[in-house]
């Protein structure tokens, strides 16, 4: 059922001489009872704007050309002039390091409280037009984040402006954002739409949320001027109050319809939705304390306040006919009690005319306010006005200025009357409403779990496959010698190189072996170095680098030993298929078998034995290589052949009988 609140207060303005505190109520059914706190309403008295109660406890409120901060008492602590007449619908903001930042006129006014009483000028102009400038359109919303450390101003017509703490421009960014070919944002109006609200702060989540003329509601990022989503709310009300929750939750209340909202602060999302009583259409605005509940006040005369999962409690739980709740409640210091105000109403009556409802009254006889905590539902202190609060503001600053509801309320929260409940610093306070929200975990229908386990073990054993023949496919095939050819010929090409290597080794451990036992030649030593040098190229073959055609042989001949002899020892190096060096020395004994013979009869000439042993060393190494091609061609070698072909020619060296040979084999790796 669509509700259309109507508060409709007919003036009766009486004399109240013989009262020490009269009532007035105001001509206006936008704004909230004026009270003043004298015997009798003055006309020349001052409107105070929606007050601020700041962290160090005192109450900012501006009016018309100044700024002042009151004790919680009511007596004015000190008194900026502005220069400029401010705006008394808005209310000042925090700013960083205890400055205060307003609206006055068409400009944002910085305020910096620790100027005051010295030469530097306490009040500067924050943004606006310079002399000689076209004048902006009106300021519609102010608010700062002190974690993105910028101020945020909502210009009619204009956009949204994020400005440094310097003063330095940021980002702007309007109601429709064109992106990848489409707009979005004010859908059904572009050329007549624009942001209707104030910039509301999500102090946990960094987000700003902001409405347009269309019904939409828009939450972006305070860092950037990106949209993360946009809720369109037209089909309810193109007028609703958008209350960060700092819990994950952000509240939309929709007067017209006498309903909140709850939404994920991701999404977008709507959580939950509740009806209430009849709300105001002005200040109507609820608080969210640090448990998550969200209190506003109605009609009816109650409070409504909703857990974070949308359970409801009444406050009172007496039916109030005569009150109306048409102020916003305000957080005490604590952060999890609210202060609350009930107007008695005189003649106050309520009808149904078709889908609207119509609330009337005739004037306030008195306000009840109250302190209790939503959660537990447990109410702290309650005093009626005029009272003994009353009687204590009645002496001080205030008897100045024309009182509404809203600023004795923040009074009265400013004083702490009857709040038992401790105070801790506001970063203790944001923490736990923070805490407040809940991880979102993801709720994924798992099906057939048996058949979801195969079907996992099923794609594993395909993945696995998958990558052995890609990496079969990688090893053989992009190679530089696999190219033009097929993979056939190449594993039997290798086949045939492991055959040769298997003979090679065989031939070549039964030559160092001989070679050890007996006496041998140079040539022979020289055929052992030959036939290591050849299987070491065949080895290079089976390796990587030859596969990819990185098989150049150089570097990879070594030099040949030339014997050493001192006349008496004569020695033979090669190196085996090990890295090892091995010399084989052949030393002449002073022994003979005929006795004592001459060193002329037994010396041999060094340039003969080296002539021979050169012919000898050309003829085996031909023999040795024509051998060798056997193994290659029938994939094996004869034992018989092998040793016999190895000593051939042994018997080409010169024998004596007076001679006897000492070999001693030595081995030294390198």
């Amino acid at each position: 059922m669509r509700f259309q609140i109507v508060l409709l207060f007919h003036l009766l303005l009486q004399s109240a001489s013989t009262v020490s505190l009269s009532v007035q109520f105001q001509n206006n059914s936008v704004n909230p009872p004026s009270f003043s706190v004298q015997g009798k309403a003055r006309k020349t008295a001052s409107r105070l704007s929606s007050p601020l109660i700041g962290y160090d406890g005192r109450v900012y409120a501006c009016s018309e050309a100044n700024l002042f901060a009151f004790e919680s008492n009511g007596s004015v602590f000190w008194t900026v002039p502005l220069n400029y007449t401010c705006n008394v619908g808005l209310a000042p903001i925090h700013g960083e390091r205890g400055k205060i930042y307003l609206v006055a006129e068409d400009k944002v006014i910085k305020v910096n409280p620790s100027n005051i009483g010295t030469n530097e000028s306490a009040a500067e102009i924050f943004f606006g037009p310079e002399p000689g400038q076209e004048v902006p359109n009106e300021i519609i919303g102010l608010s700062a984040s002190m974690s993105s450390l910028s101020v945020f101003i909502n210009v009619k017509h204009r956009g949204l402006f994020a400005y440094g703490l310097d003063g330095q421009l940021r980002w702007t960014a309007g109601p429709v954002l064109h992106q990848f070919g489409y707009h979005q944002g004010c859908k059904q109006n572009v050329r007549d739409c624009y942001f209707t609200s104030i910039p509301v702060i999500d102090r946990c989540e960094a987000n700003i949320y902001m409405s347009n003329t269309e019904g939409e509601m828009y939450a972006l990022s305070a860092r950037s001027p990106q949209f993360k989503w946009i809720q369109d709310f037209s089909s309810l009300d193109k007028v609703f109050t958008i209350t960060p929750g700092n819990n994950g939750r952000v509240y939309v209340t929709v007067p017209v319809r006498a309903i909140v909202l709850a939404l994920d602060v991701t999404t977008g999302n709507i959580l939950w939705q509740m009806n209430t009583g009849p709300l105001s259409t002005t200040g109507c605005a609820p608080v969210v304390d640090s448990n998550g509940w969200i209190s506003i006040g109605s009609l009816d005369g109650h409070l409504y306040s909703f857990s974070p999962t949308g359970s409801l409690k009444k406050f009172p739980r007496a039916t109030e006919l005569d009150s109306v709740v048409q102020v916003s409640p305000l957080l005490d210091c604590s952060g999890y009690g609210v202060y609350i105000s009930q107007t008695e109403m005189e003649g106050k009556t309520s009808h149904i005319v078709g889908e609207y409802t119509y609330i009337s009254a005739l004037k306030p006889r008195n306000a009840v306010f109250t302190m209790l905590a939503p959660s537990t539902g447990s109410i702290y202190w309650s005093e009626s006005y005029p009272g003994k609060f009353s009687s204590l503001l009645s002496g001080t600053d205030l008897h100045n200025f024309v009182l509404d509801e809203s600023v004795l309320l923040a009074f009265i929260t400013a004083s702490k009357i009857g709040n038992p409940l401790p105070c801790p610093t506001t970063y203790h306070k944001l923490a736990a409403s923070c805490s407040e929200a809940r991880p979102k975990f993801l709720s994924i229908y798992t099906g057939d779990e048996r058949a979801i386990l195969l079907f996992l073990l099923f794609e594993s054993a395909v993945l696995v496959l998958l990558a052995a023949l890609v990496r079969f496919c990688c090893i053989f095939w992009s190679k530089k010698k696999l190219h033009g050819q097929d993979l056939g010929k190449f594993l039997e090409k290798r086949h045939s190189l492991r055959l040769q290597k298997k003979a090679f080794d065989r031939t070549i451990t039964e030559l160092e072996k001989k070679a050890a036992e007996e006496a041998s030649t140079n040539a022979v030593l020289e055929k052992i170095g030959d036939l290591v040098q050849e299987r070491e190229g065949l080895q290079r073959k089976l390796s990587t680098t030859y596969s990819l055609g990185r098989d150049a042989l150089t570097g990879l001949q070594r030099k040949t030993l030339l014997p050493l002899y001192d006349g008496k020892t004569r020695s033979y190096s090669f190196q085996g298929a090990r890295k090892e060096s091995v010399t084989i020395f052949d030393t002449v004994s002073d022994a003979s078998s005929g006795g004592s013979d001459s060193d002329s009869d037994t010396e041999i000439s060094w340039h003969s034995f080296e002539e021979k042993e050169s012919a000898a060393k050309d003829k085996a190494k031909a023999k040795a290589k024509a051998k060798a091609k056997a193994p290659i061609t029938d994939g094996s070698f004869s034992d018989d052949e092998i040793s016999e072909e190895d000593y051939q020619g042994s018997s080409s060296e010169p024998a004596s009988s007076s001679r006897s040979s000492m070999h001693m084999l030595h081995g030294e790796s390198t």
